[in-house]
């Protein structure tokens, strides 16, 4: 059996796998930076160095996500919607809803009992409840954005952030640390203040059976537990779940090769 890619183009990080029958070969995720065409090459690259294999070899190549223009060389070029719910199916087949936060978008995608899309919601055109946010709120604490997660799970009460919109939320962080509101707390606010965004568009989709968080902010554990206070469920996430998008366009590059 031929192997088959799939590469994610997002907005933050660009990631590629390298999928042979059911076996993941190899993967390599990346900064995406200015120029998509050539983080998406670079990626590839070195996905297909640590698989063994050249890019002669592959089957079929997918791409997706927001730079999927930029890779000439894929037989089909699909939206990252269809790549996660695709992913997250054939992870955990039980997943009904997916919550994808990114480094600039977030969505949730609800899934049929037979892993197809059937409804999702999209949050693309500001930085309210993505990783930039974070990103941003984690400079102004002058911490890692890495380590907000586990600064936030020190706190026992979460500073009260109204604002989602960055520019306004970070007047609000300044005017904390002026205060002395302790960083933990700042930190646990701002966890609780992506859950409740996220939460809002959970309910206009609809909340249905096991729910897996992907993407990059799925690794912030104080998100995930403040996701989870919120929604009342427990919250699955894969070991990589920056890569569910690529894996899922690379399933569809196996379908292609079939």
């Amino acid at each position: 059996m031929l192997a088959v890619a799939g590469i994610d183009i997002g907005s933050a990080t660009t990631k590629a796998v390298i999928l042979e029958g059911n076996k993941i070969l190899a993967f390599h995720l990346e900064p995406t930076g200015a120029n998509a065409k050539e983080t998406g090459d670079r990626a590839l690259a070195f996905a297909l160095q640590e698989a063994g294999i050249d890019l002669a070899d592959l089957g079929a190549i997918v791409a997706t996500g927001y730079g999927r223009i930029s890779v000439p060389f894929a037989r089909r070029r699909v939206t990252e919607i269809t790549c996660h719910g695709r992913g997250a199916s054939a992870l955990f087949p039980a997943t009904r809803t997916v919550i994808d936060i990114g480094g600039q978008d977030s969505k949730v995608i609800r899934l049929d009992a037979g892993g197809m899309v059937s409804d999702f919601i999209m949050n693309d055109k500001c930085a309210a409840g993505t990783g930039r946010f974070l990103e941003v709120m984690a400079g102004v604490l002058e911490i890692r954005v890495a380590d907000l997660g586990a600064l936030a799970l020190k706190a026992r009460r979460g500073a009260a952030i109204s604002s989602t919109c960055t520019v306004f939320a970070e007047s609000e962080v300044v005017g904390l640390i002026a205060r002395g509101c302790p960083k933990e707390e700042i930190a646990l606010g701002l966890c609780e203040a992506v859950a409740a965004r996220l939460e809002g568009m959970v309910r206009r989709v609809g909340l249905e059976g096991e729910v897996m968080l992907t993407g990059g902010v799925a690794l912030n554990e104080g998100v995930r537990r403040a996701l989870e206070r919120r929604l009342g469920v427990k919250l699955r996430v894969p070991p990589q779940p920056q890569l569910v998008g690529a894996y899922g366009a690379a399933l569809l590059a196996r379908d292609l090769n079939a």
